[in-house]
């Protein structure tokens, strides 16, 4: 693969993401939700009792971002905080029946933005692209602990 192709490739993926997220919030917007909300409402279905500090790190957010949209989502009534009965100073969060409700609603809109997005692409194309993502992933993960470790050096 020449170098210009991986230039390409690089470029159509960072474009493609921003297209693809822009999108996501404006369907999202229907729904009265936000892409952020909405990740961390189904990160929450996924995991409910979090503590807010391992929602932060699992989401790779700054605490104090999160609280923002967290304080959002209890006066929606979509999620609650519960005091962590092992340390007093820490929440759990789970959701409110109204929040899994949205989860459940917004299943359907994932679900309809993949066929939109997707449509005519054959299933073995996107098998290829999933395969290929996961592997740039994991190496820019690679990369990533690779230069934490120099910069802590």
């Amino acid at each position: 693969m020449t170098l210009d192709l991986k230039r390409r490739l690089i470029a159509q993926l960072v474009e493609s993401s921003r297209l693809l997220r822009n999108y996501i919030d404006n369907r999202a917007k229907g729904r009265g939700t936000t892409r952020a909300q909405w990740i961390v409402l189904f990160r929450l279905r996924q995991q409910e009792g979090l503590s807010q500090v391992d929602l932060a790190d699992v989401l790779e957010l700054q605490p104090i971002s999160l609280v923002r949209l967290l304080d959002r989502l209890v006066e929606h009534g979509l999620l609650e905080r519960r005091p962590d009965p092992k340390d007093r100073r820490a929440n759990r969060l789970f959701l409110t029946e109204g929040g899994r409700q949205l989860v459940d609603d917004l299943d359907s809109l994932r679900d309809a933005i993949a066929s939109d997005v997707l449509r005519d692409i054959p299933d073995e194309a996107i098998q290829a692209s999933l395969d290929t993502l996961v592997d740039v992933k994991e190496r820019l993960k690679g990369l990533g602990e690779a230069s934490d470790t120099i910069v802590a050096k």
